[in-house]
């Protein structure tokens, strides 16, 4: 759990940075699973990181002209709570999470324009909800009517993500450490999911082993679809059907992480389900593997997120020239994106509160320089589609794909993934650190 402390300095830097302004921040809505059942509740990141209140059905409304913020919450309800369990209400909303004031959340029409009135500006994210939308679009209508007011509302609506999206891109250390815890989980999960992946076995078998291992570390559930693709299917990308029986001489991508304290985890290992890879296999996993290398020392303070891009597609280009996939050169490849028919995604992404965290991956039309406290994935794959045209067919329905989480300090990359093996010595029978069968 994070200190109360740690909200209250976020909340802090979040009014220097809206100066007069007053936000407005809604949970998301609960998603329904069938007729009257609701899949379990995942808060709004943004939200949770301000406030760390979780429950659904509440809104915030944070007043940086005062530096106060108000909690809007479901009323206290034995019967409800009798089904659903306990809720904060109001009182406990002051009590337990720090709320300078809290109101039941169904008196937020009532309350809000005289919250947001004489504030100049309004921090309010357009287009995500629609009827968040709706609720601000009338409190503004009614200042309009109200113009010769001098006390009426705001005549600027600024969006608010910009804003938190760029504090939550550098990690605070709690942040890092429960984003270690997670990651230390994940990779516990991969190397039974390696012990799991064996020929004859099922691809929802290897599923079952990772979400065991997530159950009982106490992430209460997957930061995003276990992916576990044997054969061919490892050319489909966000391949999650997870039925196919696994063949002798299969390789087994598994894609997968959790969520534990709130903060995600991304990992993606690709191993051969007989203990021993093919010549084919060793050759292809050789190349990515040195791709992934090559990028991961890239993720330091000054390069840039295409650097890190850059680094692995050299590799890779490299590696398809060499092993005849591709023919030219390095330049006249990358200038045709010749590579990109094996390449087929991105190399990284921001890591969070969401597995996709939040931030721009630009500043002023150019990549993004990496800063100490960033946290990203560095994912290279290569992947030959078994309906790939004039590639030898040894190649046909190859996909790899290695991925870590990568922390950026001032001493250079520190991986967070580390304990899930990628070596070829550790992924192959009888080799010195061989994950058990």
């Amino acid at each position: 759990m994070t200190p109360d402390d740690v909200f209250a300095r976020r909340r802090a830097r979040f009014f220097e940075r809206i100066g007069d302004g007053v936000a407005v921040l809604f949970s998301v809505p609960e998603a329904a699973f069938g007729h009257d059942i609701h899949y379990r509740y995942r808060p709004d990141p943004d939200l949770y990181y301000l406030t760390g209140f979780a429950e659904p059905e509440c809104a915030a409304v944070l007043d940086g002209r005062r530096r106060k913020w108000t909690l809007f919450v479901r009323r206290r309800n034995r019967e409800r709570e009798t089904w659903e369990g306990r809720r904060a209400g109001p009182r406990g909303a002051i009590t337990d999470f720090g709320a300078d004031a809290a109101h039941p959340v169904d008196e937020l029409d009532e309350r809000l324009p005289e919250l947001i009135r004489g504030s100049g500006t309004l921090w309010h994210a357009l287009g995500v909800d629609p009827d968040a939308d709706a609720r601000v679009g009338r409190v503004l209508a009614r200042f309009r009517r109200e113009a010769r007011d001098p006390r009426r509302g705001p005549t600027a609506v600024l969006d608010p993500t910009e804003v938190l999206h760029e504090m939550r891109l550098r990690k605070e250390p709690g942040e890092v450490e429960a984003l270690a815890r997670s990651c230390a989980l994940a990779a516990r999960a991969h190397r039974d999911a390696m012990a799991a992946g064996r020929a004859g076995a099922f691809e929802y078998e290897v599923e079952a082993a990772v979400l065991r291992r997530f159950t009982l570390g106490g992430a209460p559930h997957p930061s995003y679809p276990t992916i576990v693709a044997s054969g061919p299917n490892a050319t489909i990308l966000h391949y999650v059907e997870n039925r196919r029986r696994i063949g002798k001489d299969d390789l087994v991508l598994v894609d997968a992480g959790c969520e534990l304290d709130g903060y995600a985890s991304d990992i993606t290992r690709t191993f051969p389900a007989s203990g021993r890879f093919t010549r084919p296999q060793r050759r292809l996993y050789a190349v990515v593997l040195a791709a992934q290398k090559a990028a991961v020392d890239r993720c330091r303070p000054g390069a840039t997120v295409l650097d890190v891009q850059d680094a692995a597609h050299d590799v890779l280009v490299d590696g398809l020239l060499d092993l005849g996939l591709l023919r030219g050169t390095r330049a006249r490849v990358r200038a045709k994106k010749a590579h990109e028919r094996f390449t087929l995604h991105r190399v990284s992404h921001w890591l969070g509160l969401d597995v996709h965290d939040r931030g721009r991956y630009t500043r002023d039309g150019e990549s993004r320089k990496l800063e100490p406290g960033m946290v990203l994935t560095v994912e290279p794959g290569l992947y030959v589609r078994p309906d790939e045209k004039n590639v030898a067919a040894e190649w046909l329905g190859i996909g790899i794909r290695i991925e870590d989480d990568v922390l950026v300090t001032g001493d250079g990359p520190r991986v967070l993934t580390a304990g899930a093996p990628k070596e070829v010595d550790e992924l192959e029978g009888g080799a010195p650190g061989r994950v058990r069968r």
